[in-house]
């Protein structure tokens, strides 16, 4: 913790934790892990390996299989935004803020909570979120974009991801192309 009570990002940091908040794990189908399969199975963590083996289109199909099977997959459209977002941050786009949506059908009302990243079924929607913000930044829309990453930090303070960077870069009007190169990635 002694990370974040220094420097330009402590401030927020402080505000973020400052009252007590319940934390919240979305459902595990979130992540793809479905009823009927072990933990570790997961259709999702096998479209990444078909990925990372060079097999695009598989790799799509086998996210779009699995949306086919239950929409709550978070983590499929994370990961088909991801596929689409170098080539096209208006379509990633789509994808990031469908999951994102779903996602938030699952918080109880009023929500004000955590979302942690150190449960693996809140990551998805984290991603999702994520990739939603980093799509509007190079789209122009500093606005938005900036209320995506306050919001990512307000479920997550301790920044797993690395938006507090982002938040920063938008904040002060840097343009992706500014920051493209700099490791910022929809892959978090």
């Amino acid at each position: 913790m002694k990370l974040f009570l220094r420097g330009p990002y402590a401030p927020l940091w402080r505000k973020l934790t400052a009252k007590a908040r319940g934390d919240f794990e979305m459902d595990p189908i979130a992540w793809g892990a479905f009823p009927d399969a072990g933990r570790e199975d997961s259709p999702v963590c096998d479209a990444a390996e078909l990925l990372d083996a060079g097999d695009r289109d598989g790799a799509r199909d086998l996210l779009m299989d699995t949306l086919h099977r239950d929409l709550r997959c978070i983590d499929a459209h994370a990961h088909l935004g991801n596929l689409a977002f170098d080539r096209s941050p208006q379509r990633a786009i789509v994808h990031y803020e469908v999951g994102a949506r779903i996602g938030e059908l699952s918080f109880p009302p009023d929500f004000d909570g955590f979302l942690l990243w150190g449960s693996i079924y809140n990551r998805p929607f984290l991603r999702c979120l994520h990739g939603y913000g980093l799509c509007l930044w190079p789209l122009g829309n500093f606005v938005d974009a900036r209320r995506v990453f306050e919001r990512i930090l307000s479920l997550n303070p301790t920044d797993n991801q690395g938006v507090r960077d982002c938040l920063r870069s938008v904040v002060a009007g840097l343009g992706w192309e500014e920051m493209e190169g700099g490791g910022v990635s929809a892959e978090a």
